[in-house]
């Protein structure tokens, strides 16, 4: 690497090579990102149909847990097999019947990058890459001499940006 003069070389350079470094990441996201947008439709997904035996006699809320599917209800009738939005549920035998949209393995994972919490496994990499995105946000500001039209112009639409965001966040 070359001879680091002043804060100014030094933010253009480390800006460079984590500006590469980080490429791959940015584009893993991207793609993980726009298909959350879209993760309340079937886009790219396919059905998945499951036959279990699990415990009998599971309330509606312990049966959600287990198939890993939110609001699971009863529909109303008698007997011992229990019909839910996209299954069933036999609650003498602990049979479970049900179909899920599901996206296809790969996709899946990069998904997961979006949810994960502290205790996941891409947590530091979900870190690593939060800290270099905010250092891109700060090393930008010295791309430019303080006193350039474009940095003084790049300072408005950074002020434009950050007002939108806020807007967006809190006017939703």
């Amino acid at each position: 690497m070359a001879q680091i003069k002043d804060t100014k070389s030094f933010m253009r350079i480390t800006h460079r090579y984590l500006g590469y470094f980080a490429a791959g990441i940015m584009a893993v996201y991207a793609l993980s990102g726009v298909l959350l947008i879209y993760r309340d439709t079937n886009f790219l997904k396919k059905e998945n149909k499951t036959e279990i035996v699990l415990k009998p006699n599971m309330t509606e809320k312990e049966l959600a847990k287990e198939i890993k599917m939110r609001n699971v209800e009863f529909e109303p009738g008698e007997g011992d097999l229990k019909t839910f939005k996209n299954g069933t549920y036999n609650v003498k035998t602990g049979e479970a019947k049900y179909s899920k949209m599901e996206l296809p393995f790969v996709l899946e994972k990069f998904n997961q990058l979006h949810k994960s919490t502290s205790k996941h496994r891409y947590a530091s990499l979900n870190t690593v890459f939060g800290l270099v995105l905010f250092f891109f946000v700060i090393s930008s500001f010295w791309m430019f001499n303080f006193k350039s039209k474009a940095f003084r112009r790049g300072m408005i639409y950074a002020g434009v940006g950050f007002v939108l965001a806020l807007i967006m966040v809190f006017f939703q």
